[in-house]
């Protein structure tokens, strides 16, 4: 397969996530008011959308409550800052083995509830976009597994659809390909779709270029894609997204330094992909215009903050 660089390129700042990076750096926004304020920032910089996850407050642990989710989405809607507002769907599917000959019953740290629980602050907030991921995953920790069965991802993927919210969905390896493509073919999921590729995540897909190039192999020609890598990958991912013809995604959920050193804020990662996809003779697109590319509407603020 021959380049086909993409000329028209949209950003998406992954501004939290829901590790334990809150420790590592004081970049990290765990209150809703920090998580809105860097995502403006990040908009400002030059994404066009946005992916946030909650926080709890004091400990920076990660969290599924609702009116947190609630002020993130009034605080970054009432901006003057326009922005795609992305949100996870991804909590709600932490399951902790016990160790060693006694698996069950399941240990501390164990989050596993229903897809209507899952997409709850989804139905609440409507943002534009919410993330799918589309199978289930053994992450780097020993015995713990994201799970995301097949009848989960079709009831969510039903309840998205029927909210009027675009479903992002996040594939970590081939397989979750293949199982987006089934639930676009039983008519659970819009065609085209959208598709994020995320590469170098203990233990999916890994982020040499081979392995990339398999994975945007198998996202249909004319759905839409993202991608991304981890920690000192993120930039040079950038640039791999772009010359495969896609779009790519910065931020601190994935990646905490802007050089050797040197903490990074969102703002920072986003200009320096701005610089990145400039220099290789693309165009950034703004908020409206992938509004336009992805068929979404606008939602309007709920409350002003």
């Amino acid at each position: 397969m021959g380049l086909a660089p993409n000329k028209h390129v949209f950003i998406t700042c992954a501004v939290t996530g829901s590790g334990g990076s809150q420790d590592r750096s004081p970049h990290v926004p765990r209150s809703p008011r920090e998580i809105a304020d860097s995502a403006i920032d990040a908009a400002r910089a030059g994404a066009a959308i946005v992916h946030c996850h909650v926080r709890d407050p004091e400990s920076g642990a990660p969290s599924r409550t609702l009116e947190l989710y609630r002020e993130v989405t009034d605080r970054i809607r009432a901006s003057e800052v326009d922005v795609v507002l992305n949100l996870t769907a991804g909590m709600g599917g932490d399951l902790v083995f016990g160790g060693g000959e006694n698996p069950l019953p399941p240990a501390a740290g164990t989050d596993l509830v229903g897809p209507a629980e899952r997409v709850a602050h989804i139905a609440e907030c409507l943002p534009e976009i919410c993330t799918l991921d589309c199978g289930t995953m053994n992450f780097a920790e020993a015995d713990y597994v994201a799970t995301n069965t097949p009848g989960m991802l079709r009831a969510m993927g039903r309840m998205m659809t029927e909210f009027g919210v675009r479903p992002e969905i996040e594939a970590f390896d081939t397989g979750h390909l293949w199982f987006a493509k089934q639930l676009v073919e039983e008519g659970i999921l819009e065609d085209p779709a959208l598709v994020q590729l995320c590469m170098g995540i203990p233990w999916g897909a890994p982020d040499d270029l081979n392995t990339f190039m398999a994975m945007v192999n198998n996202v249909p020609s004319h759905w839409t894609f993202s991608a991304f890598s981890i920690s000192r990958n993120q930039m040079p991912f950038v640039a791999a997204a772009v010359l495969a013809g896609g779009n790519v995604r910065v931020g601190l959920e994935d990646n905490l330094w802007l050089e050797k050193g040197v903490l990074a804020t969102n703002a920072q990662l986003v200009e320096r992909s701005v610089h990145l996809i400039e220099n290789m003779g693309s165009t950034v697109m703004g908020p409206q215009q992938v509004r336009e590319l992805l068929k979404l509407e606008k939602q309007s603020p709920t409350k002003v903050l």
